[in-house]
């Protein structure tokens, strides 16, 4: 079990960094903005007992500021910049459901991250949007300082207010590492939310449908 989680990790890791270096390439993402972290990052690194001077740690500050900037990028997103009118005309009311999006984000309390998946479904109302779409939503909520009961809530409310869907559910799961490396470090923890919206919240039957094809 603890092996399969490792490898889980290690593969998250992976994946953030090569999302990091796409990301980077768009030219819209400016990782330094207006104002300089280094000069307290600094100060924490010497706080924390280290030589901020000797080799390893030179370029430290700066690689630190590059991190916490992508990690909340978020904050410089909107959703309708995301979307960017990658609204159509539904042809249908079926369900539709979009499982293992996958995210990271920063716990706000500890600044540590948690990262997990996202499942997403919805019952059309007069439009439906481009699939792509709903990872891009989850990254502007994810890539902030967040709970991940909260930022359920923002994808689920973000989400209803574009499409005005008959119905829409949203459930993260996420490991923390706020609970992993500290605290109670428990390796193999994971906590799962939900928001049910219009029909998932309504009907028990249209809930239960969604939560079996998720698994």
């Amino acid at each position: 079990m603890e092996a399969h989680l490792i490898g889980y990790h290690l593969r998250t890791v992976r994946e953030s960094l090569r999302a990091f270096d796409d990301y980077r390439q768009d030219p819209e993402f400016d990782e330094h903005g207006e104002t300089t972290l280094h000069a307290v990052i600094e100060r924490l690194i010497t706080d924390l007992g280290e030589d901020v001077t000797r080799e390893g740690l030179i370029k430290t500050p700066e690689r630190v500021e590059r991190s916490l900037r992508y990690l909340t990028s978020g904050y410089q997103t909107s959703v309708d910049e995301v979307i960017n009118g990658a609204l159509f005309a539904a042809e249908g009311s079926e369900m539709i459901v979009l499982k293992g999006i996958e995210f990271f984000s920063m716990c706000e309390h500890h600044m540590l991250p948690f990262f997990g998946k996202a499942a997403i479904a919805y019952i059309p109302g007069d439009k439906i949007l481009g699939l792509s779409k709903f990872a891009r939503v989850v990254d502007v909520f994810a890539r902030r300082m967040q709970v991940q009961e909260r930022m359920t809530t923002q994808i689920a409310d973000a989400l209803v207010e574009v499409l005005q869907p008959r119905g829409l559910a949203v459930v993260t799961e996420a490991s923390h590492l706020c609970m992993m490396m500290r605290g109670v470090e428990k390796l193999g923890s994971m906590t799962r939310t939900s928001a049910m919206r219009g029909a998932f919240k309504d009907d028990a039957r249209t809930r239960q449908e969604f939560l079996e094809a998720i698994g």
